[in-house]
């Protein structure tokens, strides 16, 4: 599929960050209603609490990815394979450069974390251990997400990337979908 990317990225302390946009309670439920939910390694409930896994950190890159979808796909009606095929294409494939480069600025800034766009696709093809009772089988690869770790996404693409989310709707695709990463450095 052709489509197009625009990149934005700044970097914010810590502390200023989760004052502004880091809600644990607020977004717990979220990831309760969602099938990965104590499922998975990268997604709560968590044996730590998020806030101190955020004051380990100083410093907060953010990483924003706005995936353009062609004009002949935007604003048009899909089933819910359709739309799913197309996101698969579209984000995944984003997503996957992403994890990489987070993974080579990590060697760069020794201490450091980064944090995924979404949710895990390590184990795509086989159930996360997680769900079996047993440790995570890619642990070197295991990134969170920032709204796993109570971050709100939306508020971070309006505050600091200064952009707007969009959202399928009614089986519509949207103009664009903005991916949401970065880097934690101590």
């Amino acid at each position: 599929m052709d489509y197009r990317t625009e990149r934005y990225e700044t970097t914010v302390n810590v502390p200023e960050y989760v004052e502004a946009c880091v809600d644990v309670q607020e977004f717990l439920p979220y990831c309760r209603e969602c099938p990965n939910y104590n499922q998975v390694w990268s997604c709560p409930e968590y044996d730590f609490n998020p806030y101190d896994y955020w004051a380990e950190y100083q410093t907060f890159r953010i990483i924003g990815v706005k995936i353009i979808v062609p004009d002949e796909i935007a604003g048009q009606v899909w089933s819910p394979q359709e739309c799913r095929k197309m996101i698969d294409e579209m984000l995944w494939a984003e997503k996957r450069k992403l994890s990489l480069e987070l993974y080579e600025m990590e060697k760069q800034y020794p201490g450091s974390v980064s944090l995924s766009a979404g949710s895990c696709q390590l184990c795509s093809a086989d159930k996360c251990a997680k769900s079996e009772g047993k440790p995570c089988r890619n642990p070197e690869k295991l990134r969170y997400s920032i709204e796993s770790l109570g971050g709100n996404v939306g508020l971070t693409v309006t505050k600091y990337l200064k952009q707007k989310l969009e959202w399928i709707e009614e089986g519509r695709m949207p103009q664009h979908f903005i991916l949401v990463c970065g880097l934690l450095v101590p």
